[in-house]
């Protein structure tokens, strides 16, 4: 396989880059209990949540295809090692935020692993399987055990049934089925992502789709809420449950960003703004716990971690998300990868 232009690769750059400032957004307005809010911006963010974290893990599925050696074995050593790193990373952030998205990528690396050798037909199958799986335990499990959904705890997080209830059915990032974007990231790599064709066909695709979810979502919840309200609820594109108008909305909303993002980088190069976000979509996972430690820890001592207005929460991470824009910039100055980027790749490889 030939390599990609560096203008393609950039553009997936600066998709991880947009994703990340979506995350920071949602993540921030969780933290500071931000919610309501009738403005422009307050529903933009909110349009945001589950949005942002799933074309995180799609653009990971598709990192995950594109590096795939000619030796299967030694990939599948290098993930798991690497995965076992983000295990540990995750279930250490996880003592100061418990909505840490790390320690499910670890399982979705684990699983993806072993997976990226299978045929374009199996990842397809498994993709639809476990995106139609979750209804199923929805109904044959308690959803709300655990959880208390005022105050965003989880009751038995840290005991060993409470955490792997957590991990693989009801909590932020479930296993099953958010295992489906990570599969379908690395169906994507299969696609060649450096022509236009694919680029328009990825932004056309993921529109339709997404907007004939929604409609049939809205359709849906209208219709249900005269039957009963708590049936409506499932039928939403919101996260939390993760049904599938979510994972499908979640699905085609990454494949126009990503179609976007690759569309747009020559051109974004060529006057110079490309250079200046993509360092930042490279740094991600030092970012991403950054924006825990020395965000959250900020807004923490400025006793802003409660009762703000979404307004304030979006600024807060905007302000943030610039600044970690100039660290990622003066950084690759001196290195190719962040911190704990490069801390990775000297442990795992």
């Amino acid at each position: 396989m030939q390599p990609y232009p560096s203008t393609r690769l950039q553009g997936l750059d600066l998709a991880r880059y947009l994703a990340f400032v979506g995350m920071v957004i949602v993540n921030f307005k969780i933290a500071m209990e931000a919610e309501g809010g009738t403005s422009l911006i307050a529903g933009l963010s909110t349009a945001l949540e589950g949005r942002a974290a799933a074309c995180f893990v799609v653009l990971a599925g598709v990192g995950l295809g594109l590096a795939a050696g000619t030796s299967a074995r030694s990939n599948i050593q290098a993930t798991l090692r690497r995965a076992a790193f983000l295990m540990v990373l995750g279930m250490i952030n996880m003592l100061s935020f418990d909505a840490d998205i790390l320690h499910y990528y670890a399982v979705y690396f684990m699983f993806g692993a072993f997976l990226l050798g299978a045929s374009t037909m199996v990842l397809t199958t498994l993709t639809a399987a476990l995106i139609l799986a979750f209804p199923v335990m929805i109904l044959a499990f308690d959803y709300d055990l655990g959880w208390d959904w005022k105050l965003y705890s989880y009751a038995d997080l840290w005991t060993f049934q409470g955490f792997f209830r957590h991990l693989l059915f009801n909590g932020w990032h479930p296993v099953v089925p958010w295992l489906a974007f990570l599969l379908f990231g690395i169906l994507l790599s299969r696609l060649p992502l450096q022509e236009r064709r694919v680029q328009i066909g990825l932004i056309a695709f993921g529109a339709t789709i997404y907007v004939i979810t929604e409609s049939v979502s809205a359709i849906a919840v209208r219709s249900l809420l005269e039957i009963d309200p708590e049936l409506a609820e499932l039928a939403t594109t919101l996260p939390i449950p993760p049904m599938p108008f979510y994972m499908i909305a979640g699905l085609s909303s990454a494949c126009i960003i990503i179609g976007a993002c690759l569309l747009l980088a020559p051109v974004l190069k060529r006057i110079g703004i490309l250079d200046i976000l993509t360092p930042a979509g490279r740094q991600t996972l030092t970012l991403y716990i950054a924006h825990i430690l020395i965000g959250m820890g900020t807004l923490e001592e400025l006793n802003m971690l409660s009762d703000q207005r979404p307004e304030t929460a979006v600024w807060a991470a905007l302000l943030f998300s610039a600044l970690a824009t100039i660290y990622a910039l003066l950084w690759s100055r001196y290195a190719k990868h962040g911190p704990i980027e490069m801390v990775m790749r000297k442990i795992a490889g």
